[in-house]
């Protein structure tokens, strides 16, 4: 009786430490997909900067940059002039 109760708590913690270890793993990968999707952010917030410059220098107006990006018009201008245009 006594070894049937041990063997049953044995098998719990065997449980609660696979438990564990699976939530250990899936906080892990989700870092890594975090971190990840950080990188693509940054990617595409420097892609959508080059746009902006090329459309800038194309010659649409910035009030028209504004209102395709979603951006202010003070972020447009911050990167205009981070790449050397000066604003309307």
């Amino acid at each position: 009786m006594a070894s049937e109760i041990i063997c049953h708590v044995a098998n719990r913690l065997a449980d609660a430490v696979r438990a564990f270890h699976m939530a250990q793993a899936t906080a892990a990968a989700s870092a890594q997909r975090a971190a990840e999707d950080r990188e693509k952010v940054t990617e595409a917030r420097d892609q959508l900067a080059t746009a902006i410059v090329a459309a800038a220098r194309d010659g649409m107006r910035q009030v028209d940059i504004v209102r395709v990006t979603g951006y202010t018009r003070e972020r447009v201008r911050q990167i205009l002039r981070a790449h050397g245009i000066t604003p309307d």
